[in-house]
């Protein structure tokens, strides 16, 4: 296969239509977490856990809507570590790139490396790593093929997550409004949050269990949050948005409602129908399943595993998609600010920034092989990174926020805002955070606590310790290439 050849042009196209938009900042925030993954933060609160989400809900939007003021103004590809390096400093989009670079790469391993579960479940005779292989490979070239290509791919494997939801949430509201029997024995109904197993509220909001583990609403948050990674890829997209103005805006205000709809009323409908404290609890075969199993179960659909298997195949390729995508475009970004080899900028002839493709692709392939090596390193320790560099990540992005307003209100704003000044200039922004003085500063005490809460967790006390050193590691990184780049 000839090498692509280096573009004329020196930047991204800009062919990501409306509906990509749309559907990739959906599909970012529905993963196999909810799929599967949800049984664990239901068994922390209980029905509360819809308490949880609405709060995390809500601090994840401000999050995408402050780094979206600053996409709107001035769409550009690798936005958080761009923005940093534009209006706080060179070091900054080193360590924001870099952190996001990485994390993506410990999640696409993480992804990889399941995904021959999926396949074993029809054929069980593939190895897990051929699985991963051909997978990785497909993926890879469906990059470089083009960013449309990557748009409609999105697309697609968005739908097929959407439409799991909307069957299980159908199926459930069925269940509830015409009284069918459940195999559970427990009338389906809305009521059962509040008397079932504890009531609403069962751990209350923070508890020290028989078994030495914490549990209860506030715990559950850490788990909660970490569900909305990959909503932020909204910003990843502006800089090949066709018409960024109009759809940054419109996919980032329609988190809310997806939030509410594809997770709050979807695990609303699922503790109606099962009582919330048998969902993640084994069955008669001894297996622990996804709630959407259960649900599917409950109104009689026994092929719930085969259909659902299917789905979370979909999402594991919906994530390493993103992640290449995503982490293609930060490379290209750093390379641009000289935070990264040179080589990384280069583009094919149709803009596809596919030095950073490929050099992604081959760092997932070798943590691939790190995981079905050494699985118990891989997931107590690289994972702990990916979970802390979130929170850096998010943090790093409302801090960016609070300097990028007071660069325009000196005048030195993007674009149309360049030359204005004061609060006429703020006022000019056309997506403005809400609340934008107090905002940032209650996002940044909020992800405070929860690296507080994490403290308390056996499952992510590792990631508090993780943070600080690999902050470490990556400013020394920097500085190691700035006294490379000065002899």
């Amino acid at each position: 296969m000839d090498q692509p050849k280096e573009s004329q042009s020196k930047d991204l196209r800009k062919t990501l239509k409306n509906r990509h938009i749309q559907l990739i900042s959906l599909g970012g925030a529905i993963g196999t977490g909810l799929f599967y993954g949800s049984g664990e933060s239901i068994s922390l609160a209980g029905p509360a856990i819809i308490i949880a989400y609405l709060i995390g809900g809500l601090a994840i939007f401000m999050i995408v809507r402050a780094m979206s003021e600053m996409s709107v103004e001035d769409p550009k590809s690798g936005a958080f570590s761009y923005y940093a390096t534009r209006y706080w400093s060179k070091r900054a989009g080193f360590v924001s790139g870099w952190n996001y670079w990485m994390n993506y790469v410990l999640v696409s391993m993480v992804e990889l490396s399941v995904v021959g579960t999926f396949v074993n479940f029809w054929f069980p005779a593939i190895p897990a790593w051929v699985s991963a292989a051909f997978f990785l490979v497909v993926i890879t070239a469906a990059n470089l093929m083009g960013v449309s290509k990557f748009g409609e791919f999105e697309f697609w494997f968005a739908i097929i997550k959407i439409a799991a939801i909307v069957a299980m949430i159908i199926g459930g509201l069925a269940v509830i409004i015409l009284a069918l029997p459940t195999a559970n024995g427990l009338r389906a109904s809305f009521a059962n949050w509040f008397t079932v197993g504890g009531g609403f509220l069962p751990n209350g909001l923070m508890r020290h269990g028989a078994n030495g583990q914490w549990t209860g609403l506030l715990m559950s948050l850490a788990v909660v949050m970490f569900s909305f990674g990959g909503t932020e890829l909204i910003g990843i997209t502006a800089g090949e948005a066709s018409d960024p103005r109009r759809t940054i805006p419109k996919a980032t205000n329609a988190i809310i409602w997806r939030i509410l709809v594809f997770y709050i009323l979807t695990l609303g409908v699922i503790m109606a129908v099962v009582p919330w404290n048998a969902i993640g609890k084994p069955n008669a075969q001894g297996m622990v399943v996804s709630p959407f199993v259960q649900i599917f179960d409950s109104v009689g659909v026994h092929a719930a595993a085969g259909i659902l298997n299917f789905v979370c195949l979909t999402a594991v390729m919906s994530v390493y998609n993103s992640a290449l995508y995503s982490n293609s475009r930060m490379l290209f970004s750093l390379a641009r600010q000289g935070n990264a080899p040179r080589y990384l900028s280069r583009l094919s002839k149709g803009g596809v920034p596919y030095a950073g493709v490929l050099t992604s692709a081959c760092i997932i392939a070798l943590a691939v092989v790190v995981v079905f090596l050494w699985p118990q390193f891989a997931f107590n320790y690289l994972m702990s990174i990916a979970t802390i560099s979130a929170i850096i990540n998010w943090s790093m992005i409302m801090v960016t926020e609070m300097l990028f307003r007071r660069a325009v209100a000196r005048g030195e704003g993007p674009g149309d805002l360049a030359g204005k000044t004061g609060e006429s200039a703020v006022n000019a922004l056309h997506f403005k955070l809400p609340f934008a003085r107090v905002t940032p500063w209650a996002v940044l005490a909020f992800l405070a606590m929860i690296v507080v809460l994490m403290c308390f967790s056996s499952s992510y006390r590792v990631a508090v310790i993780a943070g600080p050193i690999w902050l470490i590691v990556l400013l020394t990184a920097y500085q190691l290439t700035q006294r490379r780049a000065r002899q």
